[in-house]
């Protein structure tokens, strides 16, 4: 049996978005969905067939609705951060990994 030990300082809120996801080894972007996020980071699921390994930078990309947008002055939220974690416990159930970022 495992124990974990949670490691958080920032509560994490659920929450299910679209975004996309630059990474610049792959000279691309990714799209998944954002599951929970904090001040301090974020956990995304994207598809299975994404090259992404703990350590590298990326961007992400928080799409805004139209009303949000005018607010905002931007159609977007952009965020970069390093790639802390990958999971890939549900490729089998529905071919996607989960990404842990910390925000930079």
């Amino acid at each position: 049996m495992e124990t974990l030990v949670e490691q958080r300082k920032n509560a994490r809120t659920q929450l299910s978005w679209p975004v996309s996801l630059w990474l610049p080894e792959a000279n691309r972007f990714f799209n998944g969905q954002s599951a929970n996020v904090s001040k301090t980071g974020v956990f995304l699921m994207v598809p299975m067939t994404t090259p992404v390994r703990p350590g590298h930078v990326v961007e992400i990309n928080f799409p805004r609705t139209v009303t949000l947008a005018k607010e905002k002055g931007q159609f977007a939220r952009i965020k970069s951060g390093k790639v802390l974690r990958v999971e890939r416990k549900s490729v089998l159930k529905d071919a996607k990994i989960g990404v842990a970022i910390g925000f930079e």
